[in-house]
């Protein structure tokens, strides 16, 4: 897990040097910049695989082809091993494996990638450049013009916002190039070839094996990896694979927060001791709670109410584990996948069903998935999301809606929960869901602040001037530390609503 940032324009080692001050958090272990003929390239690197030799930026033989790379690329060892017989390789770095796979096929061959990145290749013997983004924009990207035109690339807005006049958001499941422009390579869709109901036996076996198959992937790292254990089923599932698949005697590490006598404390102790996971676990006080908001939105980049609420945990839990493992596995995704949200249980045909879910996985990339990237990187930890994997995208979405839905003899997730009955206690696995910030206690808290701090005059005074719609005195709340940390309006328009407040 790196950070990146790349510009086409002029710019002093000065400023390079102080742009990767700003990024440090996204990688501590390595900093480096390279200056080619046409673009300066700036890396940040938290050094997960390649331990030695991975430091970036990386170049190819003869220094034509520069990459910066955001992530982890999973298949790298199967892509390396196709390309061995005509290309050599300078270092054991998956993100090398991009570089030469571009080279040798063009920007087309991106999708067989499969990972979480976001990175830039710079072709000097063509005086262009690909600059490519996952397909469900689990890493951050962000672009920008600056006041030549030249483009401006950055992991994070707070690197890139004074250099250039509007900044974006690299669209997920996209490469671009200055002659194509941007191209979709990849994007999820419905199958063609669904279950029925009544295959319940291959239902429940395709479940297990691609998850199984994402954790292992997931647990690739030439350094530990621990399991981010709120106790509520999608993470307990994932600590239970992870549990069964370590090696060696060495207990795997769980780490988790809440305010005292929280749901997710008490419900992660008992699947820590069920498991036998070395359990590590943080209580946060109102005080300290309320002191983190600043930190969590700078890092967050974002006011949304929704978002801040479930990102203190994350925040929290992340820091607690950074000082530990340097790569954590989440939960997320599981419940847009097996229909656990609530609302979810109007959407009674497959096709409705998959049409929603398909276009909840496409928002993910700046409210769930921001927060997870952010958090975890505001401590220098890599967080993985095993549920989030293409082919247990691809599986779900062939699972009919009538399997999803929740019935009165099926509470909601009920296909994952018996696809994995016996792996974790029956009192998680048959608990009815809760939010991450409602479980941890973090909601109460928030909302009883705010409501004590903002009278209601002055929440209609800064509501009739703000330029955005503040929808609660909670989002006040975050919106005015917001726009203390970030006091351009351009940084606004890049910030990912929820339908409520």
């Amino acid at each position: 897990m790196c950070g990146i940032f790349v510009t086409q324009g002029e710019m002093s080692e000065k400023q390079m040097n102080e742009v990767l001050e700003l990024l440090y958090h996204r990688g501590p272990d390595e900093g480096k910049s390279v200056v080619t003929d046409r673009v300066h390239l700036g890396h940040r690197r938290l050094s997960i695989i390649g331990l030695e030799d991975g430091i970036q930026p990386i170049h190819n033989e003869d220094k034509k082809r520069w990459i910066v790379c955001n992530g982890e690329i999973y298949n790298y060892a199967a892509i390396k091993e196709s390309l061995a017989k005509d290309v050599s390789f300078l270092t054991k770095s998956d993100s090398e494996v991009a570089l030469k796979l571009v080279e040798k096929q063009g920007p087309e061959a991106i999708h067989q990638l499969d990972g979480m990145f976001a990175f830039f290749i710079a072709d000097e013997d063509n005086g262009s450049f690909v600059v490519a983004r996952d397909t469900l924009g689990i890493k951050p990207l962000y672009y920008g013009k600056d006041r030549d035109g030249q483009y401006v690339f950055s992991s994070e807005l707070k690197a890139i916002e004074s250099f250039v006049d509007e900044a974006k958001e690299f669209p997920h499941g996209h490469y671009f190039t200055p002659e194509h422009g941007f191209v979709c390579y990849r994007k999820i869709q419905s199958p063609q070839k669904s279950y029925t109901e009544h295959e319940m036996t291959e239902v429940f076996t395709s479940i297990k094996e691609t998850m199984n198959e994402a954790v292992r992937k997931r647990r690739m790292a030439d350094v530990e990896v621990g399991v981010l254990l709120s106790g509520g089923l999608d993470s307990s599932l994932i600590a239970a694979i992870a549990d069964q698949q370590k090696e060696g005697d060495k207990p795997l590490k769980s780490f988790c927060v809440g305010a005292e006598g929280s749901a997710d404390i008490i419900n992660a102790r008992t699947v820590a001791k069920a498991l036998g996971t070395e359990h590590y676990e943080y209580i946060y006080t109102e005080e300290v709670l309320i002191e983190a908001v600043s930190d969590v939105i700078y890092h967050l980049e974002s006011y949304e109410p929704s978002l801040v609420r479930s990102a203190i945990p994350n925040y929290f839990v992340s820091k607690l584990a950074s000082q530990h493992v340097k790569v954590i596995l989440s939960g997320e995704g599981a419940d847009e996948l097996f229909a656990g949200y609530a609302y979810m249980e109007k959407y009674q045909d497959t096709a409705s069903m998959n049409k929603e879910i398909i276009r909840v996985l496409n928002t993910l990339h700046h409210v769930n998935l921001q927060r997870a990237d952010r958090m975890s990187m505001a401590h220098s930890i890599e967080l993985r999301v095993p549920f989030l994997d293409l082919d247990v995208v691809e599986n779900a979405l062939q699972i009919p809606a009538g399997l999803k839905v929740h019935k009165k003899d099926r509470m909601e997730k009920w296909l994952l929960r018996k696809a994995f009955d016996g792996i974790i206690p029956d009192e998680v696995l048959w608990r009815k869901k809760a939010e991450f910030s409602e479980g941890s206690g973090a909601l109460d808290l928030l909302e009883l602040h705010a409501e004590r701090t903002i009278t209601d005059e002055t929440f209609e005074k800064v509501q009739a001037e703000a330029p955005v719609d503040l929808r609660s005195k909670q989002e006040m709340f975050y919106y005015q530390i917001f726009r203390d940390h970030f006091p351009e309006e351009k940084m606004l328009h890049t910030v990912g609503k929820w339908a409520t407040a």
